[in-house]
């Protein structure tokens, strides 16, 4: 085969149009100046110095628009892992973070290649509106910080911080609003001497690249099992924030995105963080927002931007960025929250025509994330919730009818038989009353546990002690395979 008749490389998608190419660098930059203040705040949450955040940002970032299987979604440092390897930081060093870093990042490896990303399938949608919402009153809160005991100057350039990202659209998409508006109240606050919390104040930017090196701690089974609790911890979630931060952004862009390899991506741009000294991370759902939804960049170019002009500016042009007041970026996450939020599943006529459970599994996902700070207990007690709900509405469903036809007793059998509806099928039956020969007809029903097969097992022995046959009918193949290997077995 020669050379000329290889297929050659398909064409970035990034280089479609000049125009999308400027939507993608200008996107990178908002998200990199965004990313600044964050990674020095989750730097505080975790007990390590700013640069570990901010370069945990970048590795992340720069990595992940490799590897990762979402385009255009932000991984960086995030608050979620902080929380989670704080205490391991605060008994142990900087060194045991590192190492549980990098062993989380292995693990999400494992997990991603076992499968992991389909389970995401049993996340209902009320969960989904639920961890959307919750995220958008988590970002919104986390403003109020920036807004408590500062110079009156502030609520100005806030409320100017606004007006500009609001309206500016409506003059040119060309340069993202949030850019503008970053630039336009930092010329002013600089040029007229405003004093204000900048992003300086947060914490001193770096000077220079850390260098790669494995963890300085023992390699034994002692380090091994004092990590292996907080990688695990870290690995499940970091998995579980990003894929829903992935789901979420296939929404808004109507594509379709690879979880599995996003679920090994996470876990290598993990490894690669750790091995950098950093603090790990996962999907950041703000700054993917700011880059999908305000910026609406689309391709795996303003991710690596996103990081690439993270480190320039730290680097480069440090004493530039911090000069930029936090009520520019305060006036960007709150329009973010309000954009993500979505107001029409709290509209009252929605409200009116959902099921109730569905809207109580929102409220506990909300609930849940908003009291303990960490989407991943969010979503995982509103799934427990919904599958409860869910259980509870389906055993009510199950329904028998009796019908004496002549010597013979026929139960036609309704509905989905399972551990919650099968529990009260065996005090569906006369056993004293009825005829010698029983039919149980299952044509309308459908067998899905053990547990059904036990309590059919348990009808078919009742009867034999008033000297009576049961036969059961009508089983659809899979009912069928599941009766017949359990019949009888199952003590």
């Amino acid at each position: 085969m020669s050379w000329l008749s290889l297929p050659r490389p398909s064409r970035p998608d990034w280089l479609a149009s000049p125009r999308v190419f400027r939507t993608e660098v200008l996107g990178g930059l908002v998200v990199g100046l965004a990313l600044i203040p964050e990674a020095i705040s989750f730097s505080v949450i975790a007990g390590v110095s700013p640069s570990v955040g901010l370069f945990s940002a970048v590795t992340m970032a720069v990595v992940i628009s490799f590897v990762g299987g979402r385009k255009a979604m932000i991984s960086a440092a995030t608050g979620a892992v902080a929380l989670v390897v704080a205490p391991l930081n605060k008994e142990y060093g900087l060194g045991y973070l590192v190492a549980a870093v990098i062993l989380g990042g292995l693990m999400q490896v494992v997990l991603g290649s076992l499968g992991v990303a389909r389970l995401m399938r049993f996340v209902p949608r009320s969960v989904m509106v639920g961890f959307v919402n919750a995220l958008a009153l988590l970002v919104f809160l986390g403003q109020f910080p920036e807004l408590t005991d500062v110079p009156w100057a502030v609520y100005p350039l806030v409320v100017g911080g606004l007006v500009l990202t609001a309206l500016f659209p409506r003059l040119t998409t060309a340069v993202p609003a949030p850019l503008v508006s970053i630039v336009i109240l930092t010329l002013i606050t600089v040029g007229a001497g405003i004093a204000v919390p900048t992003v300086g104040d947060r914490g001193a930017l770096p000077s220079s690249l850390p260098v790669p090196g494995l963890p300085d701690v023992p390699l034994t089974m002692d380090t091994l099992t004092t990590i292996a609790p907080y990688a695990f911890a870290l690995a499940l979630v970091g998995l579980l924030e990003s894929l829903m931060t992935a789901k979420l952004v296939d929404d808004i862009t109507d594509t379709h995105s690879n979880k599995t390899r996003e679920s090994i991506g996470q876990g290598i741009a993990n490894i690669v963080t750790g091995l950098f000294g950093g603090m790990g991370g996962c999907a950041m759902i703000g700054q993917t927002m700011i880059n999908v939804k305000v910026s609406g960049a689309r391709t795996r170019l303003s991710t690596f931007l996103a990081g690439a002009f993270l480190l320039v500016l730290c680097l480069a042009l440090g004493p530039v960025v911090s000069e930029i007041p936090m009520a520019a970026l305060v006036a960007i996450m709150v329009l973010v929250s309000a954009a993500t939020f979505d107001w029409h599943s709290v509209s009252p006529k929605t409200l009116r025509r959902l099921p109730l459970g569905e809207t109580l599994v929102m409220l506990i996902t909300v609930v849940c994330v908003v009291v303990t700070h960490n989407l991943a207990v969010g979503v995982v007690v509103g799934s427990i919730s919904a599958m409860v709900i869910f259980a509870k509405r389906v055993a009510h469903v199950a329904d028998v009818v009796r019908e004496v036809d002549g010597g013979r007793a026929v139960y036609a059998v309704t509905g989905e038989l399972f551990f919650a509806s099968s529990n009260d099928l065996v005090f569906r039956f006369r056993y004293k009353d009825d005829p010698d020969e029983i039919v149980i007809d299952l044509s309308r029903a459908h067998i899905w546990d053990a547990s059904s097969v036990a309590a059919l097992d348990a009808v078919e022995t009742k009867y034999a002690r008033y000297g009576k046959t049961v036969t059961v009918t009508g089983l659809n193949e899979p009912s069928a395979q599941m009766h017949e290997r359990l019949a009888g077995k199952l003590g």
